[in-house]
């Protein structure tokens, strides 16, 4: 789903471009009322995550592979305006580190799969909670049903970006048509990976899924084949208790992104993803401009220049994919988190007043 540059016009491009930045100022504001000491970390560790489960292409059909958007996962993880940000992150350090989604198409990437899923995903996952009972396998399902849709409608979104900026006379209805109907089999994938991850964090501490927080009833553990409440809170000693296992989950967080880039990613499907293999079919590629940074950045194409071993060279550019990423999405919402704490404490009083 990334768009290289030459699909979209310059002028369509540049309103995307002024619409995701519009977005990404609203979640900035946003994102501080969803961030906490505990989250913020978690944020970043969220971004690095997709990052690397973004290179596992999985095959969806003949010739054909998907991979995760993450719009889904990092809106009901962290919350829909930090989710909108991590997206936002992986696509700028895959812009410009790995020349994969063009620079001038940025805002397309950005509006498409940050905003559009996040939005989308979010919606559905709040009206499904609401209506499913207060369980740990509802946030789980309902996180589900949210992946799967979200990925058609960021497909539907770019076929309507298409048909305004498209640089290539093809009928809307067959991009449509294959847009769609190899993203609805992509969407499949996405809804497992999303609702695998989502069920595995809840498993050890739902209080850190932002999507499970306000819920009427307290969520639901299988103890001995039967459900029961989670034990509440006991003030004198969950504190220490839950920094270690917020440690804990960071630390298999992390460890989990860097195998999966720097060793599984090595056996991802080869064949094109479902944008890459609609534009060849169809014609939309007919225009597509060389990268800005092919030539220039040393990790362009998911692999470190004068490594001659693909293995060793493929496995490298994750690992610094993920780290760069970990440390830069940190950054973002440390920085963000600091600023809600500066702007919520008391305000000096002049003297005299």
């Amino acid at each position: 789903m990334h768009v290289p540059d030459g699909f979209i016009n310059v002028p369509v491009s540049a309103v995307t471009g002024v619409v995701a930045a519009g977005a990404i100022a609203v979640s900035l504001r946003g994102a501080r009322r969803e961030l906490d000491e505990r989250t913020a970390p978690l944020a970043g560790l969220v971004a690095a995550f997709i990052f690397a489960v973004q290179m596992l292409n999985f095959p969806v059909a003949a010739g054909t592979s998907g991979h995760l958007l993450g719009g889904a996962l990092a809106a009901i993880l962290v919350g829909p305006y930090t989710g909108v940000l991590c997206v936002s992150v992986v696509l700028l350090m895959q812009g410009i580190l790995f020349a994969d989604g063009g620079l001038t198409a940025l805002g397309v990437n950005i509006t498409d799969m940050a905003i559009v899923t996040t939005v989308v995903s979010y919606a559905l996952f709040r009206g499904l909670v609401k209506v499913l009972p207060r369980t740990r396998r509802s946030i789980t399902v309902a996180s589900f049903v949210a992946a799967l849709l979200s990925v058609p409608a960021a497909a539907v979104a770019f076929t309507l970006i298409y048909a305004v900026g498209g640089t290539t006379d093809i009928a809307i209805t067959k991009v449509a048509t294959a847009m769609i109907g190899v993203h609805v089999l992509i969407g499949i994938g996405e809804a497992v990976i999303t609702a695998l991850t989502v069920g595995a964090v809840i498993a050890v501490r739902p209080d850190l899924v932002y999507g499970a927080r306000g819920l009427q009833q307290r969520l639901k553990l299988r103890v001995n084949g039967e459900l029961v409440d989670t034990p509440a809170a006991t003030p004198a000693r969950v504190p220490v208790a839950a920094r270690s296992s917020h440690r804990k989950v960071w630390i298999t967080g992390l460890v989990t992104s860097l195998v999966l880039a720097g060793f599984v990613s090595f056996y991802a499907s080869a064949s094109p993803d479902g944008l890459e293999k609609v534009a060849k079919d169809k014609g939309i590629d007919a225009k597509t401009e060389k990268h800005a940074t092919e030539d220039s950045s040393p990790l362009a194409g998911y692999g470190v220049k004068d490594v001659s071993d693909a293995r060793v060279s493929g496995g490298l550019a994750g690992v610094i994919g993920v780290g760069v990423t970990v440390v830069a999405g940190t950054g973002v919402f440390w920085a963000i988190r600091r600023r809600r704490t500066t702007d919520s404490s008391p305000t000096s009083v002049p003297e005299g007043v």
